[in-house]
């Protein structure tokens, strides 16, 4: 079959968008933003850049359905639903951007989130081992250089650093499983290696690819225990940065991977329905998944830093996502894409909250939310909403989100199974989660503000995009059909 490269072209509109609006950005930061102040800049910046994301969601909306290019990108459901998502994502995160410090380079700081979109949105549609690879890469060397973008600022730089590590062992990971599964089946296109893949799920080379692939998926989504970045890098990194990590970037994540392990290795799964537990990635994944809600909650209890406290709640959050991909197989994708979407929101929305109060001095310890309340009732108000999401709480879109997969968990093998006790304990756990939930907002909803500490004036961006992510936060949980009957 000859290439459709005129298909292809249709396909990657959103992706030549998102790359235009790079390049504009850069340009006219060059030629006509430079007489303007840091700020303005970072403002102007931030809104050409959204600009372009939202051209790209018009695109994708517009885009083609189905296979593309001999089965390279497939844009299901799950792809243009994650498409969508992550520019939405990236769409708040540029919101925060603009009220954040204005770094040295605001030109380039708004390109390389845009260039992060672009691995971010193939990796949604990437349905062979080599293009998802590739557009991993994409997105991961943009977060190296954004988590250590304020490279005069020491924690910016070790966060940069540490990130880039991890990241470049974990890449070394995933390429050596992706050789092993390219040394089986003799392809790279995820249906072929299905349809191909040795019929024992104990076979060695097998064993030692989907080791490999679970490494590099743990490290991608902040699982322990493949973490240990994450706490340094949500502290470090400039806010704006944490947020794209914290949001996009785990939602892409995750349904890259989910695909890589359903529609790539589904013969490999084995069971974890009832005991004892059939060979394959499931039991791996549900080991993951436990250790990740166990040091994630456990971990955030121990934290006075809000960013550190949040880094810990990803890596729970993690965890209990993975029940979902555990159930991808056998009830679809849903579950997983609304979870990680509607905790993206929350999640960026909590850093944006950050940004705008790291306007008026710093905000790293819990306590220096103290009397936001009095200071700025809007962030107040959207850092409520934001907080009680994460803790499940409803009608927001956090509970509905968690109730959504762990009901679907239940269904692979009752109470009684592996999977039902992963349940029960992520329950357990989710009550848990309150605690430290509750004393950010009661630093914030409660305490009272230092007496030196002033009114916080809010961008008019930032506004825009924190009430924006907080009413959809709102009515994703009070009409979740919303979000989860999109193309």
């Amino acid at each position: 079959m000859s290439p459709d490269y005129a298909g292809l072209f249709l396909a990657l509109r959103p992706e030549g968008a998102l790359v235009l609006g790079a390049l504009t950005v850069l340009a006219l930061d060059l030629s006509v933003f430079r007489r303007h102040s840091g700020d303005l800049r970072m403002a102007l910046a931030a809104m050409l850049g959204g600009i372009a994301v939202i051209g790209a969601g018009v695109l994708t909306w517009m885009g083609p359905h189905g296979s593309v290019f001999g089965g390279s990108l497939m844009f299901d459901r799950l792809a243009i639903t994650t498409r969508l998502g992550v520019l939405a994502l990236v769409l708040v995160s540029l919101g925060i951007a603009s009220a954040s410090r204005a770094p040295r380079n605001a030109a380039e700081f708004v390109a390389v989130i845009l260039f992060a979109s672009c691995g971010f949105t193939l990796m949604a549609a990437a349905q062979q081992l080599l293009l998802g690879f590739l557009a991993i890469e994409l997105a991961s060397l943009s977060l190296y250089v954004l988590a250590g973008f304020e490279k005069t600022r020491p924690t910016s730089a070790e966060a940069g650093m540490k990130y880039f590590l991890f990241g470049g062992m974990a890449a070394a990971f995933l390429l050596f499983g992706f050789s092993l599964l390219y040394g089986l089946t003799g392809s790279i296109d995820l249906p072929e290696i299905a349809s191909r893949l040795p019929a024992d799920p104990r076979n060695p080379l097998l064993v030692v690819a989907f080791v490999m692939v679970l490494v590099a998926f743990g490290f991608k989504v902040a699982a322990a225990p493949f973490h240990l970045w994450a706490p340094d890098v949500y502290e470090g990194a400039p806010t704006a940065s944490v947020s794209v990590v914290a949001s996009a970037s785990k939602l892409a994540g995750f349904a890259f991977f989910t695909r890589l392990l359903w529609v790539g290795m589904p013969t490999a799964a084995g069971s974890v329905a009832a005991l004892p537990v059939s060979a394959g990635w499931l039991p791996a994944l549900a080991a993951i998944s436990l250790f990740s809600m166990l040091v994630g909650n456990f971990g955030a209890l121990a934290q006075q830093n809000i960013r550190r406290l949040l880094a810990y709640s990803a890596i729970a959050h993690s965890g209990a996502l993975m029940l979902g991909v555990m159930a991808a197989g056998e009830f679809g994708s849903a579950p997983v894409f609304y979870y990680a979407a509607t905790y993206g929101l929350a999640a960026s929305g909590a850093f944006g909250v950050i940004a705008v109060v790291e306007r008026t001095g710093p905000c790293q310890k819990i306590s220096d939310l103290a009397g936001l309340h009095r200071r700025s009732p809007l962030l107040a108000g959207c850092l409520g909403i934001f907080i009680l999401s994460l803790a499940g709480i409803p009608p927001l879109a956090g509970f509905f989100g968690k109730f959504y997969v762990f009901a679907t968990a239940l269904r692979l093998g009752g109470l009684a199974g592996p999977a039902g006790w992963l349940v029960v304990l992520a329950i357990a756990l989710s009550a848990l989660a309150l605690y430290y939930y509750l004393v950010v907002l009661k630093q914030a909803l409660v305490a009272d503000p230092d007496p030196e500490a002033g009114p916080i004036k809010v961008p008019i961006l930032a506004a825009i995009a924190l009430v924006t992510a907080a009413g959809l936060v709102v009515l994703f949980g009070v009409a979740p059909s919303l979000l989860l009957n999109l193309p």
